[in-house]
């Protein structure tokens, strides 16, 4: 298996923007990343979890997690193959989040696939899910390459993130299951912080600082960037599973409605809509609604509120100044252009 650093150098020329940098290397780092799932001391180990979670990893997306991981660790001027085993920690752990989320959820789709727990049964996707979880801290643990104070220190980074993921993801459930209709945007930003943007953003990008030697003020501005791009990140993902044109294909289009999911769009519909259209918006989030029309009416609702470009225009102000402090901590370099480029993609994909 080629390392991260022979990766990159396959390359004539870096990627001209975080978008071609995801194309031309996410399949590659995704194979990467699956060399740290093991085989089985029994066949039927294989059968029932190595298997079944390989192939779901298999199918993993634009693996930007860890590619801003590579990207933070040079950006420092350190050597991106000693974060591989973190990239792949938390790849893995975004793998299990996304197995425990759809159950949690009654999801049916996973990027165009039925959920692992459709086709695996529910029992076998919660245990797939655990260990998932387990080759979060484990890669890093077991890594020949790191010593053990990083080995420490990356540890506790992907601890503290758990924690903060299940804590987001307390308040996620905990307000669907109440049927929870009074929850503002900052209750919002609160939990999306939480649940997405320190795994998605901050974490990724502070492991791959800490690995590459960086500063303490260097490790805590990529931190924030990630803190605040993460958010950005979700924010416009619940734009694209309501607005996106090329969600709108898929099986999955819409499905935030469906869930009843408090998303930043609707927590600021909910506070902005007259009392009549208020009511028609809880009903639907209310009724697990498939109905195409329907779903469109209560997209139509949001729009109306003025909720959509409030949420787009949100996503661009962390950005932007998300960006300029960047600038002003970590010194010019091509990796540090690759995640300002990164921002820019993140509030881009709705353009």
């Amino acid at each position: 298996m080629e390392t991260i650093s022979e990766i990159l150098r396959s390359a004539d020329a870096p990627p001209a923007s975080f978008e071609e940098y995801l194309d031309r290397y996410a399949d590659k780092v995704g194979d990467l990343v699956n060399e740290y799932i093991p085989r089985g001391t029994h066949p039927d180990m294989d059968r029932y979890l190595y298997d079944p979670l390989l192939s779901y990893s298999r199918n993993g997306g634009k693996r930007h997690r860890p590619l801003i991981c590579f990207a933070a660790c040079m950006a420092v001027g350190g050597n991106a193959d000693l974060a591989t085993s973190a990239a792949a920690a938390i790849e893995h752990f975004h793998t299990a989040a996304l197995i425990h989320d759809d159950i949690a959820d009654e999801a049916e789709v996973r990027r165009g696939e039925p959920c692992l727990h459709l086709t695996e049964g529910m029992g076998l996707a919660i245990n797939m899910g655990d260990l998932a979880l387990t080759l979060a801290c484990g890669t890093v643990m077991q890594d020949p390459i790191l010593d053990d104070a990083t080995k420490i220190r990356v540890v506790s980074e992907l601890i503290t993130m758990t924690c903060r993921t299940v804590e987001g993801q307390a308040l996620d459930i905990g307000w669907a299951r109440d049927e929870r209709y009074d929850i503002t945007p900052e209750d919002y930003l609160v939990m999306a912080t939480h649940k997405t943007a320190h795994y998605s953003g901050a974490v990724p990008l502070a492991c791959g600082a800490i690995i590459g030697g960086g500063t303490e003020p260097e490790v805590e501005a990529l931190r924030s960037y990630g803190l605040d791009t993460g958010l950005a990140f979700q924010i416009q993902d619940d734009l694209l599973n309501l607005i996106g044109a090329e969600e709108s294909t898929k099986k999955d289009f819409r499905s935030d409605i469906t869930e009843g999911k408090r998303t930043l769009v609707v927590v600021h519909a909910l506070q902005n809509l007259g009392s009549a259209d208020r009511e028609r918006l809880i009903g639907i989030l209310s009724s697990k609604e498939r109905d195409p029309e329907v779903l469109a009416e209560a997209v139509a609702l949001m729009e109306g509120a003025g909720s959509i470009e409030y949420a787009r225009s949100y996503a661009e102000r962390l950005t932007s100044a998300a960006k300029e402090r960047l600038r002003e901590t970590v010194a010019p370099s091509q990796p540090r252009d690759m995640l300002e480029s990164m921002a820019d993609w993140f509030v881009g994909r709705l353009k």
